[in-house]
């Protein structure tokens, strides 16, 4: 390991191998072919990263062994535990019946407003989310308990179905989440600075769409449910061990208390012990092994990807690609304001065809040399990626989340589309102002001073 004072290896400082003999051009042109047919035949995605990373460094005369330097930073980094840590705890919230507490304290905290059963969906989905990390797990645990409901009190069918698609990808922006997590690990920001810059453009998406809720619940005369003390007790009283859980973990690591990987482990920590000895909606024989092995196969899939997602981001820095493609997208775009409205409909496509664990670990190396270039605030620079996936999950034709809400729901896909068309034109005006309005992401950074 270096010393302090001593750069980390990086590619060059590898032992050169003989110079490969033969007709160079074919060989590229056979190898490139069979990753191409590999990722045709389904292939992972990390051993087509892997392959690409292995056969660039063998084209450019470099050891292979290149590859490792970067996931060696990467593995060294205690940042990257709190990936396992945060997906479990979210894991485990998925398979207890934490959805139904939280529902029922939102109804009885919200159900007096018109349309206040539209803004319970949003913050449920958006908190659900935020700890468990994936959008997807949000339609499925929730769709089968909040679609009934909406259209048992009168919401319009299309209505409900696009609330409820829309809103499994809301909380992404909310700490825990862990595309936050994993953004600043690869972009090698401040995992704290990240969580506290997503908080008013979350508040933004949830509150546009809970303005469009309310008026659809005004418009369609739609029952309201009395506020009630006595509800409220019974519902608090129910949820009173899950409420402190998001004030714990925020306000631990801001209080400076324990760091955003110490959070993770006390948010494992207590969860275990919330939903298996408290609440007992879990067996702690039966089900922790099977909550632990799903979790850790959804880790492991990052790990490996990321892995080999870093060995080709070696290759590419360099070989300076980064700037190489600024240099290519300056002689277009000089100037930052057109930069961005390209690199949204990029990153809008990108959300479209990748997962977005993905999406940041093969994009952000690419992007944030670029955007730096360019003047863009990296952690400005992040809550715009961010948000972009979010709707990217729900842009025809190929949005995930659209594939996702029509099995759930046993609807066409057809129809999914036309339920959410409203809804992601709200959202693209929310992220309009989040792209062009920096302070909205960074003055509560600066605010807090967080470093």
């Amino acid at each position: 390991m270096p010393q302090v004072g001593q750069r980390s290896p990086g590619p060059r400082d590898f032992p050169e191998p003989v110079r490969a003999s033969g007709p160079v051009a074919m060989e590229t042109f056979l190898i490139g072919l069979g990753v191409l047919l590999l990722a045709l035949l389904g292939a992972p995605l990390f051993s087509i990263i892997g392959a690409i990373a292995v056969f660039s460094f063998h084209a450019a005369e470099i050891d292979s062994s290149a590859v490792m330097v970067e996931l060696y930073r990467i593995a060294t980094n205690p940042t990257l535990l709190a990936i396992p840590l945060f997906t479990f705890a979210g894991y485990v919230l998925a398979e207890s019946k934490t959805s139904v507490r939280l529902v029922n304290l939102s109804r009885a905290l919200f159900g007096w407003i018109p349309g206040g059963l539209a803004v319970v969906v949003l913050l449920t989905c958006a908190v659900f989310t935020a700890f468990t990390g994936a959008s997807g797990v949000t339609i499925v645990a929730l769709g089968g308990l909040l679609y009934p409901i909406l259209t048992k009190e009168r919401y319009p069918e299309r209505f409900s179905l696009g609330l409820i698609t829309t809103s499994g990808s809301l909380g992404l922006l909310f700490p825990p989440s862990l595309p936050l997590i994993l953004y600043a690990l690869v972009a090698k920001l401040s995992i704290d600075k990240l969580f506290v810059a997503g908080i008013m453009p979350g508040i933004l998406l949830v509150g546009i769409l809970g303005i469009y809720g309310i008026y659809q619940g005004k418009r369609h005369r739609v029952p309201t449910t009395p506020f009630n003390w006595g509800n409220l007790r019974t519902a608090a009283r129910g949820a009173l061990w899950e409420i402190p859980l998001p004030f714990l973990v925020i306000g631990g690591i801001y209080s400076g208390l324990f760091t955003a990987t110490e959070a993770a482990a006390v948010t494992a920590f207590y969860v275990v012990v919330v939903e298996f000895f408290v609440y007992r909606d879990l067996n702690i024989f039966r089900d922790l092994p099977r909550v632990m092995k799903e979790s850790m196969v959804l880790v492991g899939a990052i790990l490996m990807i990321l892995g080999a997602a870093m060995g080709l981001t070696n290759y590419l820095i360099d070989e300076e690609v980064p700037m190489k493609l600024f240099e290519f997208t300056q002689t277009f775009i000089e100037d930052p304001i057109w930069f961005l409205v390209v690199l949204n409909i990029f990153l809008i496509l990108v959300g479209m065809m990748m997962d977005i664990f993905s999406a940041i670990i093969v994009v952000v190396p690419l992007i944030v040399p670029i955007a730096l270039a360019y003047g863009i605030d990296p952690v400005h620079l992040g809550i715009i990626f961010l948000a972009n996936l979010e709707i990217g999950y729900l842009t025809p034709p190929v949005g995930l989340n659209l594939f996702i809400s029509s099995m759930r729901f046993d609807k066409p896909v057809f129809t999914v589309v036309r339920s959410t068309l409203p809804y992601i034109g709200m959202l693209f005006v929310a992220l309009l102002i989040i792209t062009y309005i920096p302070e909205l992401s960074l003055w509560l950074v600066d605010l807090l001073g967080v470093n």
